[in-house]
């Protein structure tokens, strides 16, 4: 609110202030700062797909292990012993654990960095 108050203030002042071209040039600030919205929303949205790019290789390595150790299990099930195959089988779940909990924080986290972006914006609404 601060921020759309002290725009729209920059205006009047400079469209009062100068009396020819006062208002060509409060409108020019308001451009400018329009602009710049836009521009902190594409950055925002590059930010957002940069954050789910970093996450998706963990999530992949992670789904990936998961698979192995529940395939290596099934596989190893008939000619090892249930102590081995059991440990195969509880060492996927864990896998499983960890792929469950990584998934949510990257979840978490790209729903985190859009409120960001979207409560700055709430303060240009008043210009």
């Amino acid at each position: 609110m601060l921020i759309g108050i002290t725009a729209k203030t920059t205006k009047t002042i400079v469209s009062s202030a100068i009396p020819v071209v006062g208002k060509i040039l409060g409108d020019a600030v308001d451009t400018v700062l329009g602009c710049g919205i836009i521009l902190k929303n594409a950055i925002g949205l590059v930010g957002i797909i940069l954050i789910l790019g970093i996450c998706i290789m963990p999530i992949l390595k992670l789904a990936t292990l998961t698979v192995t150790y529940k395939l290596l299990a099934t596989v190893v099930q008939p000619i090892a012993d249930e102590k081995i195959v059991g440990l195969l089988e509880q060492i996927g779940d864990i896998f499983k654990i960890f792929l469950a909990i990584l998934s949510s924080i990257s979840v978490m986290l790209i729903i985190g960095t859009a409120l960001v972006i979207k409560i700055s914006n709430s303060g240009m609404m008043y210009r």
